[in-house]
């Protein structure tokens, strides 16, 4: 079933408010989409080196008023018949989870995270018990995954390990988690050797345990979940 053209919107201008880089957010989906910078200009009314300040940061980082205009206008200019919006988001939305599982019992948290060679940030893991995990690309959940969407991330419990590979600098992924209703008990960031000093105090605000995993590859870490739970579903 094709995302519809309101899906489309939310889920686009989401991704551009949550970047860390909201003008390259922009500048991504224009590209993905084929659409030539002087026609979407064009389309908002402005020249198109007003337009390439905004996506290349140049000017001030733009509000949500500007970043709908800016989405409204790529959706428009997507119609006719070979959509490109629909295909982008039902791909990413099917690439966003990495892999998903549930344990055959509780698993304390200091387990799993000794097994992804991970350092707190935030948080106290003892006593904590996880009863399954999900690894996450963060680009493509931030770009495709919202509303009931996000939820399907948590599967049986929010009680998991929620692990968010591709990350830059941490902000995108805590800020997600913000403003969802469901919160996991542990966040595991991987990919930056630190994290945005932001990205900690959102974690201690939503008393979440925030963790860096020094495993060597996505792979590494996927693996090493799976030996955790052969349950596992992805």
């Amino acid at each position: 079933m094709e995302p519809s053209e309101s899906d489309a919107l939310s889920k686009i201008a989401g991704s551009v408010v949550a970047s860390e880089d909201p003008g390259r957010a922009m500048k991504a989906w224009r590209s993905k989409l084929g659409i030539k910078q002087v026609v979407l200009a064009k389309a908002l009314g402005m020249s198109p080196s007003v337009l390439s300040d905004y996506e290349s940061g140049r000017r001030p980082s733009p509000g949500v008023h500007f970043v709908r205009k800016y989405v409204e206008a790529l959706v428009k200019l997507d119609g006719g018949r070979d959509r490109m919006i629909p295909k982008l988001v039902s791909v990413e939305k099917d690439e966003a989870i990495l892999s998903i599982g549930e344990f055959q019992g509780p698993v304390e948290a200091s387990k799993v995270l000794g097994a992804l060679n991970a350092k707190i940030l935030a948080g106290d893991e003892r006593q904590v018990k996880l009863y399954g995990y999900t690894v996450v690309d963060s680009i493509k959940t931030i770009y495709a995954l919202s509303g009931y969407d996000f939820y399907k991330i948590f599967g049986a419990t929010t009680e998991r390990a929620l692990v968010f590979t591709k990350v830059g600098m941490g902000r995108s992924p805590l800020v997600a988690i913000r403003v969802s209703q469901l919160k996991p008990r542990v966040v595991i960031i991987h990919g930056p050797h630190d994290l945005d000093p932001l990205a900690v105090d959102l974690a201690r605000r939503e008393r979440i345990v925030l963790a860096l995993s020094g495993a060597p590859s996505e792979e590494a870490l996927i693996s090493a979940l799976k030996g955790m739970a052969p349950a596992a579903s992805g």
